[in-house]
C-alpha cells in the first residue's frame, strides 16, 4: 500500500501543527521538538472528517501540559476530524513520533486493516484504529488502548487553542461552536472509558 489517510481528531486539525511531524519542527505553545519523517512532503491532499465516538481528554502531557485528546470509537456521538492522505512510510514515521518511539521503521498495518483495532504497545497513543475508507484508501487514527485506566485531565489553553484553530480550518466551525464541541468533550470525559 502507497498511501493511507490519516484521521487527525486533536492538535493535528491544525494543519501546521500536523505538518511537525512531517517537516520537523517545535509547534507553537508545546515544549517537544519533532524530528520529523523520512519523506517531508507535505500530505498529498486533506479533507473534513466526521468520525462516530467519542472525544475526551485525559492523561498528563510533557508536550503541552495539561491533558490531552483521545477517540472512543466505542462511544456515543460524533468527532470532528481531519483526514490527511499520506503515504505509509510517513503514516508508519507519524506513529513512531506519536508513540515517543525514533520514526524509520515501517509498521506492519497487515493486522488493523484486517482486524480494525491493534495494538503496538499499552501506551496512550498505541493503539490503531481503522475508521473507514477515503478513495479506496484505509483510514487510520490512533488512541489509547480499550481499558487504558488514564485519568480525565482538562487540557492547557493553549493546546485547545491549536484544536480550535483546526476546526475553524477545517470543519469552518464558529468560535462559540468549536468551544461548545470541546467543552462537551471535556466535560464528558469526567466519566472515563
Amino acid at each position: 500500500m502507497a498511501d493511507l489517510w490519516y484521521a487527525a481528531y486533536g492538535s493535528n486539525l491544525a494543519r501546521d501543527r500536523f505538518e511537525n511531524y512531517l517537516s520537523g519542527g517545535r509547534p507553537v505553545g508545546a515544549t517537544r521538538h519533532y524530528p520529523g519523517a523520512r519523506d517531508s512532503s507535505p500530505p498529498i491532499d486533506d479533507r473534513p472528517l466526521l468520525l462516530p465516538g467519542r472525544l475526551f481528554f485525559a492523561w498528563e502531557s510533557p508536550t503541552w501540559g495539561g491533558g490531552i485528546a483521545f477517540y472512543d470509537p466505542d462511544g456515543e456521538g460524533t468527532v470532528y476530524a481531519r483526514a490527511y492522505r499520506i503515504t505509509a512510510e510517513q503514516f508508519s514515521d507519524l506513529a513512531a513520533q506519536e508513540m515517543r518511539r525514533a520514526p524509520g521503521v515501517e509498521l506492519d498495518l497487515s493486522q488493523v486493516l484486517a482486524q480494525r483495532r491493534h495494538s503496538y504497545g499499552p501506551g496512550r497513543y498505541e493503539t490503531l484504529h481503522l475508521v473507514g475508507e477515503l478513495d479506496g484508501l484505509p483510514v487510520l487514527t490512533f488512541t489509547a488502548p480499550e481499558g487504558h485506566g488514564l485519568l480525565p485531565n482538562r487540557p492547557a489553553p493553549i493546546y485547545l487553542a491549536t484544536i480550535r484553530r483546526g476546526l475553524r480550518e477545517c470543519h469552518g466551525l464558529s468560535d462559540a461552536d468549536a468551544a461548545a464541541y470541546l467543552a462537551a468533550a471535556q466535560d464528558g470525559g469526567e466519566s472515563g472509558h
